[in-house]
């Protein structure tokens, strides 16, 4: 199955703000998890998925930033 989440152009400022949102609540559930689990393992992958998805957005933005015209953005989940 699949789900078409996002297909089409944006704005720079639409962009960085959907993009920020799409990451800031995946960013949110690996928190909640950290909270949740005891294992150090486990937390030291979650913590370094963190500072990775910020990261890319920092880098994303730079991208976007220095474009200075609309983005296209496509986004599918794929079920399997």
């Amino acid at each position: 199955m699949k789900i078409q989440l996002l297909n089409g152009n944006f704005s720079e400022k639409e962009t960085i703000e959907i993009l920020t949102k799409l990451i800031q609540v995946k960013i949110q559930f690996h928190e909640q998890k950290i909270n949740e689990i005891s294992g150090e393992e486990e937390i030291k992958m979650r913590e370094n998925r963190i500072k990775n998805l910020q990261k890319e957005l920092f880098e994303a933005r730079l991208f976007i930033e220095k474009r200075k015209e609309n983005v296209n953005l496509n986004c599918e989940i794929n079920l399997d």
